[in-house]
């Protein structure tokens, strides 16, 4: 079979890499990609958002399967244009893409299929968004009702902080906090058949200690050792399949990747949003894990046949995702720095260590930064601890001027804290 992934980022590197590893998979491409996927796969390059241009790509390759990463493009429709031509793609559909597109959207959605989230008020006036913060008192959580890549999202005790970034969106949801730790479940469906993955955690702010703006994620670990047992059966059965229900009985039947953010909160587990797309970071360290070939799950989502699957197979294994952000990440991020160090960070620890690429790019012999969030540095060990350690040696091992990373990802949960980001 051969593989055409849309997008640029670590979470398409790491689809690629895990695709590169399974024998079904005859050619693989990937449009645009980075320095790093053009290891594994042959890059071309497309607009993204263009859906009539990713189609006529895929059919020119003779693409058998199409997985479309990120968000913007999925809610563009890019989905659509590529099924409308015949193919089969990997990921929703754009109107069932509003799942993340809109999260006023996915509100109404969890109310019609009884789906446990936080109170909540759609403002779009300032004394709308002032009744809102009254209602739920601090800490204040303030949503883009768009995409906004990650970082729409402020949570803050800051009333006049909160009444900013609420005015400066043309639509909000402002809704109660939700006490306890987060966490990411992300499920493969092909609108009738949900199969959750295992779930992971991931770090949203910049700096140590949860502090610092929100980012788009600087880093990541599964499994969960605090987690319940029970709890990937319970968010399907009151979560994932009750949405996925839900979207079909609305005739717009959501295929692909259903991510569930939820919050284990004192009252039980309540979603904080969804995505309609991998995460990322969360995507590193789920399918380092992941041991069934990858495309052949991906295609029976495409195809309608989720339900003929074996049970998937992981591996016992522990893993740890660091990422590598320029300098002034999630500000506006300085970009050309040469990287170095990148053939010695896996080195020693191969292949239980290796570096997926995010925002990089080859410039003549050099690879340099291109973005916020530069590189995921991955890790497999026998517990998070031995991840751990195998991730921040490689990290140590690279050299970007002005880079940032945080250095406690996983540092509690390995340590035993209960449910402890």
């Amino acid at each position: 079979m051969k593989v055409l992934v849309i997008g640029s980022g670590a979470r398409e590197h790491a689809l690629c890499r895990s695709l590169s590893l399974d024998p079904d998979v005859t050619a693989l491409h990937c449009a645009p990609g980075n320095a790093g996927i053009a290891e594994v796969a042959q890059l071309h390059q497309v607009d993204a958002l263009d859906g009539k241009a990713v189609a006529a790509l895929a059919s020119d390759l003779g693409a058998g399967l199409v997985v479309v990463g990120p968000e913007a493009p999925l809610v563009a429709g890019v989905a659509d244009a590529v099924r409308e031509a015949g193919i089969p793609c990997f990921g929703p559909s754009g109107e069932a893409a509003e799942l993340e597109g809109s999260k006023a959207f996915a509100k109404d959605v969890m109310a019609e299929a009884g789906v446990p989230t936080a109170r909540s008020y759609v403002c779009t006036t300032p004394a709308q968004v002032d009744h809102a913060l009254d209602a739920f008192g601090a800490p204040y959580v303030v949503k883009d009702d768009g995409l906004a890549a990650g970082k729409g999202v402020v949570v803050t005790s800051d009333i006049e902080q909160a009444r900013a970034h609420a005015n400066a969106c043309e639509r909000v949801v402002i809704e109660e906090y939700l006490d306890g730790p987060e966490v990411s479940l992300f499920a493969i469906t092909d609108g009738e058949t949900v199969l959750p993955l295992q779930p992971a955690q991931d770090f949203k702010r910049a700096l140590d200690g949860d502090e610092g703006p929100n980012t788009g994620g600087m880093g990541a670990y599964s499994p969960l050792p605090w987690a319940e047992p029970k709890l990937v059966d319970e968010v399907l059965r009151t979560v994932l399949q009750p949405t996925v229900d839900e979207m079909r009985r609305r005739g717009t039947p959501f295929s692909g990747l259903l991510y569930a953010g939820l919050a284990i909160t004192s009252r039980g587990v309540r979603v904080i949003e969804f995505n309609a797309r991998f995460g990322d970071p969360e995507t590193q360290v789920v399918l380092a894990r992941l041991e069934t070939p990858l495309a052949g799950v991906l295609l029976a989502a495409a195809d309608g046949t989720l339900a003929d699957l074996e049970p998937l197979r992981w591996s016992d294994d522990a893993a740890v995702t660091v990422v590598v952000a320029s300098h002034n990440y999630p500000g506006t991020p300085r970009t050309g720095d040469p990287i170095t160090g990148l053939a010695e960070a896996a080195a020693e620890d191969a292949p239980q260590a290796y570096v997926l690429h995010a925002g990089t790019k080859r410039d003549g012999d050099e690879v340099v930064s291109a973005g916020g969030r530069v590189l995921s540095v991955t890790a497999l060990g026998a517990d998070l601890a031995e991840a751990r350690e195998r991730a921040y040696a490689a990290v140590g091992r690279i050299r970007l001027d002005g880079s940032q990373h945080r250095t406690d990802i996983a540092e509690k949960a390995a340590a035993g804290a209960h449910a402890a980001s």
